[in-house]
């Protein structure tokens, strides 16, 4: 069992909102700092960032685009309020905790597959109580692979010692997450808390609104697609 981490176990999006409005004024521009990282994360994947200097990297040029040029000093300070305010903000979402307990009771290994780019998800990790919960935790820029990157999905079940095809991801984005998954040949699950949507999902995939309908997915559907 692999599970994404930032929106999926922590309610990451609101603290990070909070912490943009701590340093910004406002959250308003919430699309152009997530396209900014987004862009940033992609250099410190592809090794033209270190992991040190990207934030403030990342702040200076998300303030340029805003029309406001920032010197180092000035972008270290408003990039450490930012940074007091998020981890001040990390909560878990309510149904986390019991999902965790019944994976864990099952004797599932479980791994938590991250994103992220530095060591502060493993302090996040820690500090919300969750590592207890996980075998293995992979942190895209310590595997130097990102979802959906099928090398990070194959790391996971190498060091949980599963095949691939006997293990379940869930993440709450649709495409790096359970696609991804899918394309490894993984089993996706797509986290979708904002409820279902219209259409059809893709093959391959099912979908939830709550990690309290994992139990059941997994007993029921799942475990019948492999009978």
């Amino acid at each position: 069992m692999c599970l994404d981490v930032d929106d999926t176990l922590v309610d990451y999006s609101t603290s990070s909102r909070a912490a943009l409005a701590a340093m910004v004024g406002n959250a308003d521009a919430w699309p152009l700092w997530q396209r900014i990282t987004d862009e940033h994360c992609e250099r410190l994947l592809a090794g033209e960032l270190e992991y040190e200097t990207m934030r403030n990297i990342r702040t200076r040029a998300f303030f340029a685009a805003l029309g406001e040029e920032l010197d180092q000093e000035e972008a270290t300070r408003r990039e450490l309020r930012r940074q007091e305010v998020l981890a001040s903000g990390w909560r878990l979402f309510p149904d986390v905790v019991p999902c965790l307990e019944w994976l864990r009771a099952t004797g599932l290994p479980m791994a938590a597959v991250s994103n992220a780019s530095g060591n502060h998800q493993r302090v996040k990790i820690a500090s919300l109580g969750l590592a207890q919960y996980f075998d293995t935790v992979l942190i895209a820029g310590e595997v130097g692979a990102a979802k959906p990157d099928r090398v990070i999905f194959d790391t996971a079940c190498a060091d949980l010692g599963v095949d691939l095809g006997d293990t379940v991801h869930i993440g709450d984005r649709l495409h790096a997450d359970a696609i991804g998954a899918r394309d490894a040949g993984m089993r996706g699950v797509w986290l979708n808390r904002q409820g279902p949507r219209e259409g059809v999902l893709p093959a391959g995939i099912s979908a939830i609104t709550s990690l309290a309908e994992l139990p059941e997915l997994l007993v029921c559907e799942l475990s019948a697609a492999s009978a």
